[in-house]
């Protein structure tokens, strides 16, 4: 056999064993390797952090006690009889009794709805506004961006708890309904200014790149290039601040409930427990420590799943 002949066969050995993905070949044409991205890149990078897995777990615990707290507890949180007060734990009262004889724990586990529905629908129209203000303002640029960064400014400015305290003390009614939907709208409306500024942030880099370039040239209007080719950009970014702000409106909700300005009874919040059990302290310390942990471990939560997931989209901090 030839030199050529030789090299022909060795080169046609080598074909067969790509196509048939064996290993040791340099190409193997059957299995394509999957494409990177960077939505697989943090996955790869998150799944590896225990304190993201901690935190999304107490996150889930928390959602899952706010939509069936009869999972968690058999008690009646209404069912409270003087008799009970500040009474050691027994049966399904693993906290205790408080100074109105009722359960501890039950209504620790029933206050975790109000707090998880204010903060939840806070941060929901907290983005819808940042994402409108964000796009337009890193969009257009110009006298809009001037326009909105001032608008931002002068929100940025206000202290989100006095401004609050001063809105929530015009609203006369004790209705639950009324006075959740009252404090959600405040928060909302106070606490939007630092999504839109990552909005605004990632819209102007995002503008600016070609596939932006080629879609104006195949004629796509602005409203088709904000929506298919801005939008998905900002969303990251955009999600990581309001996973990280929803702690804060939880935070914030069960201040203003302490204060006896958002939330009333009979209404189960952990800031009115906290507030309750901060009165008869000195009888029983229980009632005071039990809300005030659930509180903490989800603030926490929220908090740190929104680190985590910031740390693991921003490619400086790999």
């Amino acid at each position: 056999m030839s030199d050529f002949e030789t090299v022909a066969a060795s080169e046609n050995q080598a074909a067969r064993r790509g196509l048939s993905g064996e290993p040791g070949t340099p190409n193997q044409v059957g299995k394509p390797g999957k494409p990177r991205s960077l939505a697989r890149d943090a996955w790869r990078d998150l799944r590896r952090k225990p304190i993201f897995w901690i935190s999304l777990v107490l996150v889930l615990l928390v959602t899952a006690m706010a939509a069936v707290p009869g999972l968690f507890t058999s008690n009646d949180p209404a069912d409270c009889v003087l008799s009970r007060q500040h009474a050691a734990p027994s049966g399904g009262a693993i906290f205790g009794y408080d100074f109105q004889g009722c359960d501890t724990y039950a209504r620790a586990v029933y206050g975790a709805r109000a707090s998880l529905q204010v903060g939840a629908l806070s941060a929901l129209f907290t983005g819808l506004i940042a994402l409108v203000v964000g796009m337009l303002a890193g969009f257009f640029g110009g006298w809009v961006d001037a326009v909105l960064s001032r608008v931002i400014d002068i929100v940025l400015g206000i202290p989100l708890l006095l401004a609050a305290i001063v809105l929530l003390k015009r609203v006369g009614s004790d209705s639950a309904t009324v006075r959740i939907a009252a404090v959600i709208f405040v928060l909302a409306v106070l606490g939007w200014t630092t999504a839109a500024r990552v909005v605004r942030s990632s819209v102007i880099t995002a503008r600016e790149q070609d596939y932006v370039a080629a879609a104006r040239m195949l004629g796509a209007g602005n409203g088709r290039i904000m929506w298919r080719h801005i939008l998905p950009n900002a969303l990251a970014p955009a999600i990581v601040v309001l996973t990280i702000a929803l702690g804060s409106f939880i935070a914030a909700e069960a201040t203003l409930s302490f204060l006896g300005i958002g939330l009333r009874e009979p209404t189960i919040s952990w800031g009115i427990e906290i507030n309750n059990g901060r009165v008869h302290m000195r009888e029983s310390a229980t009632p005071l420590v039990v809300p005030s942990t659930f509180l903490a471990l989800t603030v926490l939560a929220f908090i740190m799943l929104g680190d985590a997931i910031r740390d693991a989209f921003d490619p400086k901090l790999r």
